[in-house]
């Protein structure tokens, strides 16, 4: 199977485990889990090719860790970036000082007024080095990296999480937390 088939692929899963499971009929679980059986027999009566090889493959090859199975793989989720409402089961962790959130020219303005929301996310998502909230801005266009000031909003208690694949969430970055690189 072709690396681009692999990586369409896993932007259809990502819709479906992130955002809209209705398009194969299926339903995430509290906790965001979907039955593998249940995935693939969907996703098959939309012609997409899968069954747990090529599931394996998706969650293996994935360079951001976007999806994990259960430990006998009968159930898979995505890490983070739902739309859909999810409980992760997520502690909450104390976060380093700094994290760094990467976005495009065009939000900048919005976000020095009201500062970082989740919009249609559960969480607002950040970066723990520059490089990685580069990626993520890049996606869509020019981008611009705001650093949070992370342990102050600790102190102020604010909650933070860190999902499976290293990815911090918070609920909202208030603009008084945040400083352009």
């Amino acid at each position: 199977m072709s690396p681009e088939y692999l990586k369409s692929l896993s932007k259809f899963l990502s819709l479906i485990l992130r955002h809209k499971p209705e398009v194969i009929g299926i339903k995430l679980d509290e906790n965001g889990w979907a039955d593998v059986d249940a995935l693939i027999e969907g996703a098959m009566d939309k012609n997409k090719e899968m069954d747990l090889p090529i599931l394996e493959a998706i969650v293996a090859s994935d360079e951001k860790q976007r999806y994990t199975f259960n430990e006998d793989k009968s159930k898979i989720r995505a890490n983070q970036g739902h739309s859909v409402k999810v409980d992760l089961e997520l502690e909450p962790v104390k976060p380093p000082k700094i994290l760094y959130h990467g976005t495009t020219e065009r939000f900048v303005q919005s976000i020095m007024l009201k500062g970082i929301e989740p919009r249609s996310r559960n969480h607002v998502h950040l970066s723990e080095d520059v490089e990685t909230a580069t990626e993520v801005g890049d996606r869509r266009g020019d981008t611009m990296i705001f650093k949070v000031f992370s342990g102050a909003m600790f102190r102020d208690g604010y909650h933070f999480y860190q999902s499976a694949n290293g990815v911090w969430l918070t609920d909202l970055v208030p603009n008084k937390y945040l400083d352009m690189l």
